[in-house]
């Protein structure tokens, strides 16, 4: 009680407060907010994309904000380590935006009651911590339809990173999308346990390629995969941002993790006092999960059924783990007219019918 009591008095004065607090702030001080990244902001994808929505939130804002952002940030005790720090600084909101930053991000919300921190793609949430996410798979079922109404080799690549429910969930939905429209064709896998490897990523593809892949996408963050697709003369898709930039004639269409206005909506309850925690998951229907303009190169009738599926999705009458799905071997796991609920998407750990490989454990 008697140290509550001088937080309290430390609040009125302005002083600096302990380091499990922040401090204290001016009516007209800014609030500082701090996000890390796994990536480089140059990456044009993932991280790329987390930028520009630390960019909005200071367009929307202004004076009200203040960010910081630290990149390329390995996962582990390197992650924690820039989570306190960030903290310690005064930083009343920080956003950590990998998977791979979850237990570091729990632990240092402890050690910081007074800090709001929002974890991208994790499951754990406390008093003073949010998770957030997209429902990125309902953009590959998408891409997934495209790809199996295009594709003459019936065998498309795909470039993954981790084998983690996200990623799997979206090697899933792309091949059972894919495979509604064009049952013989198959999704071929190279992991390159990496979120942003260019090296690995363009290697990867060109294995892809020479395995008899004419299409080539991805869950990756670089660029790299598309830019080999075009040089072997081939078509693919983006990552996490518009990639045309940098494959022209290759990229069909990329998916578009949009994190603006959630960002902005964030920031703004910490300002008002309204913050509080929760766990969101959000979809094409919300505008977090985007797409770039379709390319020349896309057939009109593939872009209809694109459109198709966009709108049954936003809808409800068309899910993209309605059955009957069956798993690798065959059999079936998800009966005609059912639907895989929300707690097997996010613990995902198989491939379905028309993956080739095995998935890594």
């Amino acid at each position: 009680m008697h140290r509550r009591s001088l937080l309290r008095k430390a609040l009125l004065v302005g002083a600096v407060l302990a380091v499990s607090t922040i401090p204290a702030l001016a009516q007209d001080d800014p609030l500082k907010i701090g996000f890390v990244y796994v990536g480089p902001v140059g990456d044009h994808g993932w991280t790329y994309r987390h930028d520009i929505g630390r960019q909005a939130i200071e367009e929307a804002l202004g004076e009200a904000v203040s960010t910081t952002f630290v990149e390329s940030v390995p996962e582990g005790a390197d992650a924690e380590r820039v989570i306190r720090k960030l903290a310690s600084e005064g930083h009343g909101l920080i956003f950590t935006t990998s998977f791979g930053f979850m237990n570091p991000t729990v632990k240092v919300a402890r050690e910081f009651p007074d800090v709001k921190f929002e974890h991208a793609t994790g499951y754990k949430q406390a008093d003073n911590l949010s998770t957030y996410s997209a429902r990125f798979y309902e953009g590959r079922a998408v891409i997934g339809t495209m790809a199996g109404m295009m594709t003459k080799s019936n065998v498309v690549g795909y470039v993954a990173s981790f084998p983690i429910p996200e990623v799997v969930r979206g090697i899933n939905a792309f091949t059972i999308a894919m495979r509604k429209v064009n049952p013989e064709a198959e999704t071929k896998v190279v992991w390159v346990n990496s979120w942003y490897d260019p090296g690995k990523e363009a290697d990867a593809a060109r294995a892809l390629i020479d395995q008899g892949a004419d299409i080539i996408t991805q869950h990756t963050d670089s660029p790299a995969p598309l830019q080999v697709a075009e040089e072997r003369g081939i078509v693919g898709f983006g990552q996490a941002s518009d990639m045309a930039a940098f494959a022209e004639k290759a990229q069909l269409t990329s998916i578009i993790d949009d994190w603006n206005d959630y960002y902005v909506e964030r920031a703004q309850a910490v300002i008002d006092g309204s913050w509080e925690s929760q766990d969101v998951w959000m979809g094409i229907d919300s505008g977090m999960v985007g797409f770039a303009d379709y390319s020349e190169a896309v057939p009109n009738d593939v872009k209809e059924a694109a459109e198709v599926i966009k709108a049954g999705i936003v809808e409800g009458s068309m899910h993209p783990f309605q059955g009957p799905i069956n798993d690798q071997s065959g059999e079936e796991i998800v009966a005609e007219g059912e639907m895989v609920d929300d707690q097997t998407l996010l613990g995902m750990n198989y491939y379905v019918e028309g993956v080739q490989g095995e998935l890594p454990k």
